[in-house]
């Protein structure tokens, strides 16, 4: 049975939070190498990606579902079954 659309929305918040959150929290520490204020930083760019990165997944995660499906089509044709 196929995912409902409030499971996917529910399932782009949390990826999208998650990413944001990680990332944001590395490349914040790389230039500022943990110093002082690095996660007073990285909340502040934590708070700008995550609507951004959510919004995008908006877009993205349908697309990337559909190139998926397609590329494990395309996979499957060339697998050979026994």
């Amino acid at each position: 049975m196929p995912p409902t659309k409030a499971t996917l929305i529910t399932a782009q918040v949390f990826i999208s939070t998650m990413m944001a959150f990680l990332m944001t929290g590395i490349f914040t520490a790389l230039p500022m190498r943990f110093g002082d204020g690095w996660i007073a930083a990285w909340m502040q760019r934590f708070a700008l990606a995550w609507p951004v990165a959510f919004v995008l997944s908006l877009g993205v995660g349908p697309l990337a579902f559909r190139l998926a499906g397609l590329a494990m089509r395309a996979f499957g044709r060339l697998t050979f079954r026994l």
